[in-house]
């Protein structure tokens, strides 16, 4: 997260990696425009923070065939502005 450009309305290719034990990543894409982007409460617990929730950063996406598709953001994840050419 952090870059105010990142808004509702937004065209984003979003690209996720996670670590395997193989020493290589996941890699998955999803491109499409932005309906919501960021921090909200997920259903875990976690004293002393804000509600007693643990927060995520989260981007909803809305792709070219109408699939949304949410994803939370942590440090392995690159969110990208794109022209809607």
């Amino acid at each position: 997260m952090g870059e105010p450009t990142i808004q509702p309305g937004v065209r984003v290719r979003v690209t996720q990696q996670t670590p395997r034990a193989r020493g290589d990543a996941w890699r998955t894409t999803v491109e499409g425009t932005v309906e919501a982007y960021g921090q909200e409460k997920s259903g875990s617990w976690f004293a002393h923070a804000k509600d007693d929730k643990v927060w995520v950063d989260r981007i909803r996406v809305r792709k070219d065939d109408g699939e949304i598709v949410v994803m939370n953001l942590d440090q392995y994840s690159r969110v990208e502005v794109i022209d809607s050419e």
